[in-house]
């Protein structure tokens, strides 16, 4: 069954479905989607989450095993799987039919994909296995005209009333970054409080941003540049940026340089990743240079190191949310990777 993302808040008033699959590239709307599932699963009793990473050298067939399993060990548990692209292989694809085809009441399936299904993977048996079986939220764009009242409708989420024209200027400003415009909304609920902001407001709030915005330190941290993304890191902790965001924004990337090396190995043309995952003219560029320092190795270890600092920054135990995000930071800084020293 596919349910958007409107749509979704109300569905989750029922009973819950055996399986989810949410697939997008904005990751403030998949990550809306994603908490809100979690919240309604634990509200049916599923108090704990395995979290799992999908890469090259993931064992699909341990996976299953172990979801047979989780009942013995926790009544009710979330098996959340993270998927920086729509292509499982062929041993996932069979896991993922199975796993649809054999739900467990006392297991919570979670599909999360960092980009949006093609044509391809929408027609694909796995997905279909689990339309049939469960809830599909396919993550669409908020397009340019929809920007702006999407904009007030977050906005009201802050409370905070943006006039129309405040609500047109900030979409300019924000180039259609969610997560910057999230950022600014929040900014603009504690300065502005709960009341009317109109287009004054909006300019002194993204003047104030304007050096240290969390799309500042990721392309600082995909040039290379150490000091400016330092500098940057240092000044979005001053300015009280709350951690998911720098998470969401570095395992975007992330992801995505993780589709570019795919395709880049498998001989394809990168203008197809580009052209799914919306990146502007002007960016690619700048991710291109970065992936020739990347190799496929090392993009698998940033994005388990990704997805700890997602559990962490969202209450898991581990090191301390900032301390966490920093060590990505300068792990994605230095993408060389490390001999391992010969064993005794």
């Amino acid at each position: 069954m596919k349910v958007q993302l409107r749509s979704l808040a109300r569905h989750l008033e029922g009973r819950l479905a055996p399986a989810y699959l949410v697939a997008g590239d904005e990751p403030l709307l998949v990550a809306d989607a994603l908490d809100a599932i979690r919240a309604a699963a634990r509200r049916a009793g599923f108090d704990t989450r395995d979290l799992h990473v999908t890469d090259r050298s993931f064992r699909w067939d341990e996976l299953l095993s172990g979801a047979d399993n989780l009942s013995l060990f926790s009544p009710r548990r979330i098996l959340e799987l993270r998927m920086p692209t729509p292509r499982p292989g062929d041993a996932g694809a069979r896991v993922l039919r199975e796993l649809a085809a054999r739900p467990d009441p006392d297991r919570l399936l979670i599909v999360a994909i960092a980009a949006r299904l093609d044509s391809s993977a929408a027609s694909s048996q796995w997905v279909k296995a689990l339309d049939d079986a469960g809830v599909v939220v396919e993550i669409r764009p908020i397009e340019r005209a929809e920007l702006p009242q999407w904009i007030r409708e977050r906005a009201a989420r802050y409370r905070v009333q943006l006039t129309p024209a405040a609500a047109e200027l900030l979409a300019d400003r924000v180039e259609g970054h969610l997560l910057a415009a999230d950022q600014e909304l929040m900014k603009l609920a504690l300065l502005a409080g709960e009341g009317a902001v109109d287009e004054a407001d909006v300019l002194e709030s993204v003047a104030d941003s304007a050096r240290f915005d969390v799309f500042r330190l990721t392309d600082a941290v995909l040039a290379g540049d150490a000091p400016r993304a330092i500098r940057v890191l240092a000044g979005l902790r001053g300015e009280g940026v709350d951690p998911v965001l720098i998470s969401w924004a570095l395992g975007r990337e992330l992801g995505l340089l993780t589709a570019l090396n795919f395709a880049a190995t498998s001989g394809q043309r990168l203008d197809g990743v580009f052209s799914r995952h919306r990146v502007w003219p002007k960016r690619r560029a700048l991710l291109e240079r970065a992936l020739r320092r990347y190799d496929s190795g090392r993009l698998a270890a940033l994005l388990r190191e990704a997805v700890e600092l997602d559990a962490v920054v969202k209450g898991a135990p581990g090191l301390p949310p900032w301390d966490a995000v920093t060590r990505l930071v300068i792990g994605m800084l230095r993408p060389e990777r490390v001999p391992r020293p010969n064993a005794a």
